[in-house]
């Protein structure tokens, strides 16, 4: 983008923030449902790499895949979970099965969903492309399928079918959870946490767990909050927020009521608890990210960001993150709110990239509302566009922010990587992944030299 085409766009997702925190704002608010076609357009000159760069990101990827196929055979388990990715119509059917079957109290209903599951999927197809375990695994299926169909059985032998059903199905269910939940306590996930470390992973814990609908619930996850703020404090041994663990909070977690309708309250009664948590983290010297959530938590989610970073208490010190997806239309203009309040208060705030992980739910919110737009791109492209061109913007403005690009995809890797440039070290950026699901990736990319640093981010909590 040249000098020209910066200044014809005030807003320009590359250009330096043109503005103080509180006309950023005004410019995030009004790109909320804004027209997708307007929002890609903009993005666009700052998310193509250049032709050097595309060269470099696909040699790049290139060698990553490679090595990763020649690597030895994973574990039933995983290999159980690449052949049912989310790609795959039937990967997306388990997934929702996984999401809801623990979560449902009777055994009816349970039943239902599993019957409804199974007879739509096309088992037999997920058969002969993986390993003998997985193979066994889609022929079960399949025959499961095939008995449910033929409608063999009725009264005590139906009910008795179901049942073994519904046991196998649950005990598979929560095998596959344990592939993502790094351990049941945050004792446990420190202990599971330590051999990754060792191989170069740092981590930040997620303490699991739904919105607060009562102050009981809230009450005990910022409990659950401070017993594992004070674990990993001592886990760390000073090595700081970068180096060492840490951990992430989700707000709604701490109030029962957390939305913009009740924003006064909010403030009022979650701010000191935020401020004492956060305090506690430092007191640890460890690292605390506020988590993304909702779209429509978003402005109360930066309000509560910016009393923290304009509290005098945590001046001087760069502990605090947050959470930004490139999936929202107005991330760009997040970015550059954000960077303008750190460049204000003299933070250097830990800000953690990530493509987005409640699109089916924000796509069926605004068709419920009636809404003009979305605040989410429909197409994954789109997504991908806004994430790199984030991920330029952060790249550029390293004395405020220290970059954390969370992904799982080699090209997304290496398409950063060759933005940053050779020299980049564990200070200037790092990368993230889901517990379970980027280690093999990431230990590729360490022994390529290709990735400074990755956080794990690992979920904390029973297997439901």
């Amino acid at each position: 983008m040249s000098p020209s085409d910066e200044a014809s766009h005030p807003h320009s997702i590359l250009g330096a923030p043109p503005a103080a925190p509180t006309a950023l704002r005004s410019a995030l608010r009004a790109h909320h449902r804004a027209p997708e076609r307007d929002c890609v357009a903009a993005a666009l000159p700052a998310g193509r790499l250049t032709e050097a760069e595309a060269e470099i990101a696909q040699q790049t990827a290139r060698r990553l895949i490679e090595a990763l196929r020649r690597q030895k055979a994973p574990s039933p388990l995983v290999a159980l979970m690449r052949e049912y990715d989310l790609s795959s119509t039937e990967g997306l059917m388990l997934m929702r099965l996984a999401e809801a079957l623990l979560r449902i109290p009777d055994r009816a209903t349970a039943d239902a969903l599993i019957r409804d599951t199974l007879l739509r999927g096309d088992w037999q197809s997920h058969l002969g492309h993986s390993s003998l375990a997985v193979n066994a695994a889609s022929r079960g299926l399949d025959l499961t399928a095939r008995l449910l169909r033929s409608g063999q059985g009725s009264g005590l032998l139906a009910t008795g079918r179901d049942a073994v059903i519904r046991q196998v199905m649950t005990h598979m269910i929560g095998r596959m959870g344990e592939i993502f939940v790094c351990g049941e306590t945050i004792g446990g996930a420190l202990r599971s946490a330590h051999h990754l470390e060792n191989a170069g992973f740092r981590f930040s814990f997620d303490m699991l767990g739904e919105a607060a609908l009562t102050a009981a619930d809230a009450d005990r996850y910022y409990r659950d909050y401070e017993t594992a703020i004070r674990a990993i404090g001592r886990a760390a041994r000073g090595r700081g927020p970068l180096a060492g663990p840490g951990i992430s909070l989700k707000l709604s977690a701490l109030h029962p009521r957390y939305s913009m309708a009740q924003r006064g309250r909010v403030m009022a009664e979650l701010l000191p608890r935020l401020t004492r948590l956060v305090t506690l983290a430092r007191e640890q010297n460890i690292g605390v990210s506020i988590d993304a959530e909702e779209s429509e938590r978003l402005d109360l989610s930066l309000d509560l960001l910016e009393a923290l970073c304009r509290d005098p208490h945590f001046l001087g010190w760069n502990g605090i993150g947050f959470v930004v997806q490139a999936y929202q239309k107005r991330a760009p203009f997040v970015l550059d709110w954000i960077i303008a309040l750190a460049r204000e208060t003299g933070h250097r705030l830990m800000l953690r990239l990530v493509k987005g992980a409640y699109w089916d739910s924000e796509i069926k919110r605004a068709q419920q509302e009636g809404l003009a737009d979305y605040p989410v791109f429909t197409r994954k492209a789109h997504t991908d566009l806004c994430y790199l061109a984030c991920a330029r913007k952060l790249l550029a403005a390293q004395d405020a922010i220290f970059p954390q690009f969370a992904t799982h995809n080699a090209q997304t890797l290496a398409a950063i990587r060759a933005m940053a440039g050779p020299l980049a070290t564990a200070d200037d950026l790092e990368f993230q992944c889901l517990h379970g699901m980027g280690e093999p990736l990431y230990r590729e990319a360490f022994a390529q030299s290709l990735a400074p640093a990755c956080r794990i981010y690992a979920p904390v909590g029973t297997h439901e």
